[in-house]
């Protein structure tokens, strides 16, 4: 009896494994919501720290008396205590008003959306580009290790990844973008369209397309590198397993072996990596669009670290960071439909 018992498959409680999903889906949310409180406490104190006088650095070289910079101090809230600030701050997040820009005089909100757009398309086309540059290489150099193809990408990919990447981009400036003697540059040297444009659809799609091939360049000739190492890395540990030589033994060429087998498996740990740098596409980036003129987030940050502008830092960063949790949390639920063990966990 107590054999024929043993035989018998243990019973999975109906809904368990939903239970399992909504336990884990909840840790992770959770888990988020409080890594954006503390992005939000992090936000405020953290450009407080930064030297200078916001009120004097706005009115430097304007004939203004101490009393009219006492008025600015209040109007702006700087005279209020450090924790009635916070308060503020963080009442004012609640009801999802980021503040007014000491700059601009705007809601910061107006302004991060306005200036969001042109970097979602400088860095998300970046991004998709280096993604598939990175992995496409990675792969082929796992797959021939050791050969010249190996050798001569990861050099070159950790060589761009270490050039600083304003220097990288006044190079590409100066290499296309600025003319020699009569011969014109081949692109624009700044910003994201011409003023002279016609203003049908397709002159100003082709214009700015025209605009963003050098930042674009820039931009991915300093970050596929990271995929590509991952990838390379990835796939060299899943070359000695068992199944490739089960799948060699089928009769399956290599590349196909490569191609269905390996490179699947060997994606999983670059999906934390793209799912992060797609939270860090809205942050922009500060010396590409500043080098370049690109009317982003990046050179938007750039303006208001001068004086410092706090709100508009603040939202900036909020933003930024919040972003890069939201990626996070759709990472690992990506990683369980993609990975039976983290599924079954």
């Amino acid at each position: 009896m107590s054999d024929l018992l043993a035989t018998v498959p243990d019973q999975v409680p109906a809904g368990a494994g939903r239970r399992r999903f909504a336990r884990f889906l909840g840790g992770k949310v959770g888990g988020g919501l409080v890594s954006l409180l503390l992005v939000a406490v992090l936000g405020f104190f953290l450009f407080r720290v930064i030297p200078g006088d916001p009120v004097r650095t706005m009115t430097r070289g304007a004939p203004v008396s101490e009393q009219q910079i006492q008025v600015l101090r209040e109007r702006f809230g700087l005279d209020q205590p450090l924790w009635k600030q916070f308060l503020d701050f963080l009442g004012n997040l609640l009801r999802g008003d980021l503040g007014t820009s000491y700059t601009y005089s705007r809601p910061v909100g107006e302004l991060i959306v306005e200036r969001i757009g042109p970097t979602v398309l400088l860095v998300g086309t970046a991004t998709a580009l280096a993604v598939v540059l990175g992995l496409w290489m990675g792969s082929r150099a796992a797959w021939r290790h050791g050969g010249a193809f190996d050798k001569t990408s990861t050099s070159v990919a950790l060589t761009l990844w270490s050039v600083p990447t304003f220097w990288l981009g006044l190079i590409v400036l100066m290499a296309f973008g600025v003319g020699v003697g009569p011969i014109p540059g081949l692109f624009p040297v700044g910003g994201m369209s011409s003023p002279d444009t016609p203003p049908e659809f397709l002159p100003q799609l082709l214009d700015v397309a025209h605009h963003l091939v050098l930042p674009a360049l820039t931009m991915v000739a300093v970050i596929y590198a990271e995929y590509l190492m991952v990838m390379r890395s990835s796939l060299l540990e899943e070359m000695g397993e068992d199944y490739l030589t089960t799948a060699r033994a089928k009769g399956l060429r290599e590349d196909l072996v490569r191609r269905r087998h390996a490179v699947p498996n060997a994606l999983l740990p670059t999906v934390t990596l793209i799912f992060l740098r797609m939270g860090l596409v809205v942050g922009g980036a500060i010396t590409v669009e500043t080098v370049f003129s690109w009317p982003g987030l990046g050179l938007l940050t750039f303006e208001a670290l001068r004086v410092p502008d706090l709100p508009l830092l603040q939202g900036i960063f909020i933003v930024l960071a919040g972003s890069v949790v939201v990626m996070n949390v759709l990472a690992e639920l990506l990683y369980r439909v993609l990975d039976p063990r983290v599924r079954e966990s």
